[in-house]
């Protein structure tokens, strides 16, 4: 089976690499920016026609999402046309599509975890293409199957883990906002559930579905454990979203629910502080 990654560089690309010897009857072509501009309709319609995949594994995006804010162009081109292209050229080539989104769509005042047929709220242009973004892929595919996580993070790239580590080690006192709850997803964990369901190869493919690890914290119960685990002695200091603002609002409440995804693929989810265990293992 033939699959296409893109955003290869990005923090699930990353692990997708990691994984793939797990995976021998895979044949993966890994590609980012410099390998296939997704923006670029011609190309990305070229590529295809080019090469023959089983599925693309979408994990490409423009995910500063305070950026976004000032840099809407950017974030709109990347996360909805390259998007669109991507999903459009895989349906014109007979080939499966997962994309990657967010928790960030729904925020709203609801307060127990988001079901996919939950209606949605994005605030901000992140939120908001990466929403416009679902919804093209899912309009132009018919085989287009939409993983929306949250707090995402891994050994490779930036995350808040890693900035926790280093201010950890350089600070002896930390504010971190406790009043925006969610669950941490291991994008290896992550990379691996979308591998395991490409292996099913199911008859039934398509759709919304949830995935994180397993659990629920806030910001300052990860740093917590982040600390507790590493070792690191760090006074840490809950606050509230208004002690620390930023351009883009985040939501206070973004627990997924996952019983969608663990039903129709048989799907089992670690525990977020198991899952932050092994990441720390890694550094």
């Amino acid at each position: 089976m033939n699959i296409l990654i893109t955003g290869s560089k990005g923090q699930v690309g990353n692990e997708l690499q990691t994984l793939a010897a797990d995976y021998p009857s895979f044949s993966f072509v890994f590609v980012d920016r410099d390998e296939l501009d997704i923006t670029d309709t011609q190309l990305v319609s070229n590529f295809f026609a080019n090469q023959r995949f089983d599925y693309c594994l979408n994990c490409a995006a423009y995910t500063a999402v305070d950026k976004a804010e000032s840099d809407a162009e950017t974030a709109q081109k990347v996360n909805v046309i390259g998007t669109q292209n991507l999903a459009k050229a895989a349906a014109a080539n007979n080939c499966r599509f997962i994309q990657i989104s967010t928790d960030y769509v729904y925020h709203t005042t609801q307060n127990t975890p988001f079901k996919e047929s939950d209606p949605t709220n994005p605030q901000g242009v992140y939120a908001q293409t990466k929403l416009d973004g679902d919804l093209a892929a899912l309009d132009v595919h018919a085989d287009c199957l939409v993983m929306r996580t949250s707090w995402v993070y891994s050994s490779f790239g930036h995350n808040f883990v890693k900035t926790m580590l280093r201010l950890g080690a350089e600070k002896s006192e930390l504010g971190i906002i406790f009043d925006q709850i969610g669950s941490p997803t291991y994008a290896r964990h992550l990379a691996k559930a979308m591998l395991d369901i490409v292996q099913k190869n199911p008859a039934e493919f398509g759709g919304i579905y949830h995935y994180s690890n397993e659990g629920v914290c806030s910001w300052y119960d990860f740093a917590r454990a982040i600390f507790e685990i590493s070792g690191i002695e760090c006074k840490t200091l809950a606050i509230e979203t208004k002690d620390y603002p930023t351009p883009a609002k985040r939501p206070h409440f973004s627990l997924l629910n996952k019983a969608k995804i663990k039903q129709a693929f048989d799907i089992e989810i670690p525990h977020w502080r198991s899952a932050l265990q092994e990441c720390l293992a890694l550094l």
